[in-house]
């Protein structure tokens, strides 16, 4: 089993953990999230309103303090932050991955934004009413749809940002490219002028690529467009449905019993799609979408909030379940693992029990999270759980987490209390069979050190 490890699946996680490409979109997701953050909870706080039973009073409290336009301070955040998700991802994806290639990043990020906005329509149907007239509808040039930044223009962004830097990092190193000047010229403007060429053939092809597509493959329709028509909205379909969220534990956990960070290696993958349903359901609730049937069920933060309870594995499940029936041969364990782990870090408990590489906990460990994921998904899609329709942080702790994200439902954190005590369910049998097979080890001990002692 080690030398399959070691010779199939070790090489294929790494290779895929290391992909320069899914390390630029994680990092760069991943180095936004003050910017989601904020937005996501200046949404929520504007939206507690919506919430049964104390809404009228939030409402009535938040007038009385700040006045009627007291949700006007929120609406600015998000629109600062979530409405621009795309571009803020296009800069951070080009800057990660030209540094991966040893660039300094800064031309690249501005070139790869050149790029995005260049593949952007210029014209919007816009509705204008003249005074004592009728409205009139028609497409004007200069307007520009904010649906083409914010997160469902994500994929779109990605595209560009990887294409435009590779083009760019690529024609930044051929040498008939770089226009060397005197040395006495400042180093800032030196640099700048050694990829002036390279930076404005890349705007030019990128262009041209822009142009063919729409002249010859999509019928006049712009990149995004129809990226949204051919792969996004399919492939969105797959995502947001039970066997992709159960595929997504699986791997995850699956990586974790090797000793590899299954959320990291799947990150650049998984981050991009989750992040794009998430901020669908932040834009919903916003705009005070009643109808929960039109939000994604596996979107955001769904895992953190309902599954991932302690960490992978949810082991905080497995810390409660030791604290019951194995507190005292765990004790050491159980003073280092509870805090990190009400948290959701949970290598000392993933490394220090261990459960990576350990036949005895493999089963719950994979076992629990799935059941966790079945349960949770069934209970949004039925509508006896609020979708999640904010972003929390993935350090915040169970049940809480739940609330946080389901915009104050306390719906969100019953489910998040369910899953919890299935996890402890889970992990009970497999807590007292550690302590019996631990007993049967310090029995063995025990006699073979009397016998050694007979024969002394």
């Amino acid at each position: 089993m080690m030398n399959i490890i070691d010779q199939f699946i070790m090489p294929f996680a790494n290779k895929l953990g290391n992909n320069r490409h899914l390390l630029a979109i994680r990092d760069a997701l991943v180095g936004m999230i003050s910017i989601t953050m904020i937005g996501s909870l200046a949404v929520l706080f504007n939206n507690l309103g919506s919430v049964p039973g104390v809404g009228k009073y939030y409402q009535n409290l938040m007038v009385s303090i700040f006045g009627k336009n007291w949700n006007t301070l929120g609406g600015d955040i998000w629109w600062g932050t979530l409405a621009f998700m795309t571009v803020f991802a296009v800069f951070g994806i080009s800057y990660k991955l030209a540094k991966s290639y040893g660039d300094d990043g800064f031309e690249a990020m501005l070139i790869a934004a050149a790029s995005f906005f260049l593949l952007i329509p210029q014209v919007a149907n816009v509705t204008m009413t003249p005074d004592g007239g009728k409205a009139v509808t028609g497409g004007a040039w200069g307007f520009i749809n904010w649906g083409y930044f914010n997160a469902t223009s994500l994929f779109t962004g990605i595209i560009v940002a990887i294409v435009a830097t590779e083009i760019f990092v690529r024609l930044a190193k051929v040498k008939y490219l770089v226009i060397k000047l005197p040395d006495g010229v400042p180093p800032a403007v030196a640099r700048s002028f050694a990829k002036l060429l390279p930076g404005m053939a890349t705007i030019f092809i990128m262009g041209l690529l822009g142009l063919i597509l729409r002249t010859f493959i999509s019928d006049g329709v712009y990149l995004n467009d129809w990226i949204n028509k051919v792969l996004v909205s399919p492939l969105t379909g797959a995502v947001d449905s039970m066997a992709f969220s159960i595929l997504i534990v699986l791997l995850v956990h699956l990586f974790w019993m090797l000793g590899l960070h299954g959320p990291n290696i799947l990150g650049g993958i998984t981050t991009p799609l989750l992040t794009k349903l998430g901020q669908e359901n932040v834009n919903m609730y916003a705009k005070g979408v009643d109808d929960l049937s039109q939000y994604h069920i596996l979107a955001g933060n769904f895992l953190d909030a309902f599954v991932y309870l302690g960490g992978s594995g949810a082991t905080l499940g497995l810390i409660i379940a030791m604290f019951i029936a194995g507190r005292k041969r765990n004790k050491q364990l159980l003073a280092l693992g509870t805090p990190p782990g009400i948290f959701q870090i949970n290598e000392p408990i993933l490394f220090g029990l261990p459960i990576v590489l350990n036949p005895l906990w493999i089963i719950p460990f994979i076992l629990g999270p799935i059941i966790m994921t079945i349960v949770a998904y069934s209970a949004v899609s039925l509508g006896l759980v609020h979708p999640v329709v904010a972003d929390i942080p993935w350090v915040t702790p169970a049940i809480l987490g739940g609330l946080l994200a389901t915009g104050g439902h306390i719906s969100g954190a019953i489910l998040a209390a369910v899953n919890l005590a299935i996890s402890i369910v889970v992990y009970i049998p497999f807590v007292m069979a550690q302590g019996r097979v631990e007993a049967k080890k310090q029995k063995a001990e025990q006699s073979s050190k009397s016998i050694d002692s007979l024969n002394i």
